[in-house]
């Protein structure tokens, strides 16, 4: 990418909302060069678009910001994955590829899990409690989902660092500028984390469990033999992407509700005197800075939008979090206020692609917000470390969030 259109992206990426606001004041669509899509910022026109899948497809949902260097392109031949996954499918595979996942995600599996999430939650507290600091994003929010979702999945315990980290160098390889040794060094990493979950998934043909890994290889790979190289590909790919949305969704989600709650000292003062209000404060936080700004879209034919005739072929940025700020559907919509009666806002999509585990993403916030202000109600923001959003528009969430009491 040209160094300065680089320099415009990243600063788009870091605060997009006057962006947004702008797009939206203006007549019709907007085309962004450093997104280089047509951007949709209201409301009514991103369910439109959801709506209507037939015309926008899915199939560039995941489009790379960087194309890798044929360096580490060899490193990731040596992985699996690269086949297409529900977030870029449509019509009777997307719903193939979902079932297993609206059943593994279930409101029983959530409400199974909770136990479990809430004992990890008070554990990663504890081992902070007593220093009087913490930077919560390593030491908190980037640990907690990764091990929930990595319990619904199957993973071993001792294995969930190791996929972890290897989804946030995923993020990292393609969607942030890195040098040729920095991109071989991400790659590694992906493939480490994906020869891990082929390990599960052979592992689970053999000895089915009552996780969601067996649900996908039954689902998706019926039978009892043995898998073949595709079929091992095809389910790492989709285990790959559950759990990337697992555990890098719900950590960016924690690090900005913590960080806007401390940013406004009197709702958090509330927040703790009055915890019965953590449910609203979860929907206002995800409408407010939602963790997953957009995703792309590309028209299968001729298509008018807003009054904007778009060709076949033309890449659309649906923005969730421009639709979470339009004054038409939110009143006040650049306020944080958690006492605002939650309103239908598009934090965690709509439609047909509307994320299936959102239930399990706002229940660990749920659990993150009542421990905290139980525990830490003394919490602030630590006044030598200035709060930077990362840039990027698929998980926002602060770089690193340092905590006093």
């Amino acid at each position: 990418m040209d160094p300065e259109l680089h320099s415009r992206l990243d600063e788009l990426q870091r605060d997009p909302y006057p962006h947004y606001a702008r797009a939206r004041g203006t007549d019709g669509l907007v085309h962004v060069p450093e997104l280089d899509a047509w951007v949709v910022t209201r409301d009514a026109d991103v369910r439109e678009v959801l709506r209507r899948a037939e015309d926008f497809s899915s199939a560039n949902a995941l489009r790379p910001d960087v194309l890798p260097s044929p360096a580490a392109l060899a490193v990731l031949g040596g992985g699996f994955g690269g086949r297409p996954v529900v977030v870029t499918a449509d019509g009777v595979r997307h719903q193939e590829l979902r079932a297993p996942i609206v059943r593994g995600l279930s409101p029983a599996r959530v409400a199974a899990v909770l136990p479990y999430a809430a004992e990890r939650a008070a554990a990663l507290v504890d081992a902070f409690v007593k220093d009087g600091h913490v930077e919560l994003m390593s030491g908190y929010a980037r640990r907690l989902p990764g091990e929930v979702i990595g319990r619904i999945v199957g993973l071993d315990p001792e294995d969930v660092p190791a996929v972890v980290h290897g989804g946030h160098r995923a993020e990292e390889l393609l969607f942030r500028p890195l040098d040729e040794d920095g991109q071989v060094a991400a790659a590694q990493d992906v493939v480490t984390m994906q020869h891990i979950l082929d390990g599960l998934i052979r592992e689970r043909r053999a000895r089915p469990r009552e996780d969601l890994a067996t649900e996908l290889i039954a689902s998706l790979a019926p039978g009892d033999g043995e898998l073949t190289l595709d079929q091992r590909h095809e389910l790492v790919a989709h285990l790959q992407n559950l759990l990337l949305a697992g555990h890098l969704t719900t950590t960016a989600l924690i690090g900005s509700t913590v960080l806007h709650l401390l940013r406004h000292p009197r709702q958090w003062e509330l927040l703790c005197a009055e915890p019965e209000r953590i449910p609203a404060a979860v929907e206002e936080a995800a409408r407010y800075d939602t963790a997953l700004q957009g995703f792309r879209r590309v028209t299968t034919r001729t298509v008018t939008l807003a009054g904007t005739e778009l060709p076949e072929g033309s890449s659309v940025f649906v923005a969730f979090g421009a639709a979470n700020r339009d004054g038409a559907r939110h009143e006040r919509p650049d306020e944080f206020d958690i006492t605002r009666e939650p309103g239908r806002h598009l934090a965690f999509g709509f439609g047909v692609h509307a994320c299936p585990g959102a239930q399990l993403a706002r229940e660990q916030l749920r659990v993150s917000l009542e421990l905290l202000t139980r525990r830490l109600p003394d919490l602030r923001l630590d006044a030598n470390h200035p709060v930077t959003m990362r840039p990027t528009m698929i998980h926002r969430s602060p770089e690193t969030l340092h905590l006093d009491w």
